[in-house]
């Protein structure tokens, strides 16, 4: 509950105890003090131990920590139980109801100035903009829960740590995303502090920065330590996490039945869970499984059932990214002004600032499109907007790709020197998967 309050704060709060309950000092004192000593402490002119102070908050019919401190440890625990509610709120998907809830316990707990329900508010408040893609309320809100937990543990400042890193990731900047998950880890496990929650979380966070950045060896040692780490953890939506992380990299190494069989098994444990907005994500992995296995109308059903999911939870970054998944499906199922017209609407909500990669996604799958109507000045439009957002960010095999396709583009209207350029440029991005990253892998965690 923190230090006591000081002898004169302490004092008045006896004097005010006492009288509200009719009581003479001498009432109050006896058996074991004197009514001079009740005096001298109301006066604040005494520090009380602590055998003082229960003697008194047991006359008075209060507890220890509200003579001590004004805070009850019953408020307390009733504010940690609201909490937990709003995190519940928060995980089936009413977003708006949990940031209500959220922003009166942030102030109940400012004004009892207690820093750890604090930062639990402002985590949540965090997770909050996430989901509804206001990165940057996000970001500092994040960064306000670490200011109130600068001096607990690194492992309880992780969740606040690995939500900034989620949110520069989601906002395209990679790179920093990336360094915030590896120095972190490398200070938990270098520094000893073996916490395997908080391990977990990171590494299950870092798979999708590293994916993005082309960093495959890295993803999936980062996916084999989390799950070497997954049998220790006592938290299963963080399991539930980290097999969708893990699928994502099981995928890229063409591993469909495992990823799907570890997308399965987080399904499970967030339905039990009642949390929506991971659940969707679970299908939308899924229906990315079967996209890769050219199974297209399974595909479409799964992330269709995750759209509808994500739209009723308003996680509205979420469903634009997995929207521009939606329409590759769609136009690789012969539906090209469909996919089109999803991806015309989608671009109004993403931007370098917001979702930079899956912006890029759209701009890239619009010049496809175009050039398979034999629109070639649209389609260079498109990948040139798509190479400029994939720059920013730093996705190094989406910029690879992308320059493949703009240089063939080049190359079949005439223009070999700019080709050249395109192909030179692609194949820069390509000679080093991974080291984009800011210095050697993390330690490894000791599983």
């Amino acid at each position: 509950m923190g230090e006591r309050d000081e002898p004169g704060t302490i004092g008045r709060r006896v004097q005010q105890l006492r009288v509200a309950r009719g009581l003479t000092q001498k009432q109050l004192a006896e058996p074991v003090y004197t009514p001079a000593y009740i005096s001298t402490l109301e006066a604040g002119r005494v520090r009380p131990s602590d055998d003082a102070l229960r003697h008194l908050a047991e006359r008075l019919g209060v507890e220890f920590d509200e003579l001590a401190t004004g805070r009850s440890a019953r408020q307390v625990t009733e504010m940690r139980l609201r909490l937990t509610e709003a995190q519940r709120v928060l995980a089936v998907g009413e977003a708006e109801s949990a940031v209500e809830q959220y922003t009166a316990l942030l102030a109940e707990a400012e004004a009892q100035e207690l820093p750890e329900e604090q930062a639990a508010a402002l985590l949540g408040l965090g997770e909050c903009a996430l989901d509804t893609g206001e990165l940057v309320d996000g970001r500092r809100y994040f960064e306000e829960a670490e200011a109130r937990l600068a001096d607990a543990p690194l492992p309880a400042q992780v969740p606040a740590l690995r939500g900034r890193a989620v949110a520069h990731y989601l906002a395209g900047e990679l790179r920093y995303a990336v360094y915030l998950l590896e120095s972190t880890i490398d200070e938990l496990n270098r520094g000893g502090l073996h916490d395997p929650d908080a391990l977990l979380l990171l590494y299950a966070s870092v798979i999708g920065p590293y994916m993005d950045m082309g960093a495959h060896a890295r993803a999936a040692q980062a996916a084999e330590f989390a799950l070497a780490l997954a049998p220790q953890s006592g938290d299963p939506a963080l399991v539930a996490r980290m097999h969708r992380s893990v699928a994502r990299t099981l995928l890229a190494e063409g591993r469909l039945a495992e990823a799907d069989a570890s997308l399965a098994k987080a399904a499970e444990l967030y339905r039990g869970l009642q949390l929506r907005t991971e659940l969707a994500n679970c299908h939308w992995m899924r229906g990315y499984v079967y996209a890769q296995n050219g199974e297209l109308e399974r595909a479409e059903a799964e992330m269709r059932e995750a759209l509808d999911m994500l739209s009723a939870a308003r996680a509205t970054l979420y469903s634009s990214q997995l929207t521009v998944e939606l329409a590759d499906v769609l136009h690789r199922r012969g539906r090209s002004e469909e996919a089109a017209e999803l991806l015309r609407d989608v671009l109004g909500g993403l931007s370098p600032e917001r979702g930079a990669v899956h912006a890029a996604a759209a701009h890239r799958l619009l010049g496809i499109i175009a050039e398979d109507a034999r629109d070639t000045d649209r389609a260079e439009e498109h990948y040139v907007r798509a190479l400029s957002l994939l720059e920013r960010a730093g996705a190094a095999g989406d910029l690879a790709d992308l320059c493949r396709l703009l240089g063939d583009l080049l190359r079949r209207t005439g223009r070999v020197e700019a080709a050249l350029d395109a192909y030179r440029t692609g194949l820069g991005h390509r000679t080093a998967p991974g080291t984009t990253t800011l210095g050697p892998a993390p330690a490894q965690p000791p599983v």
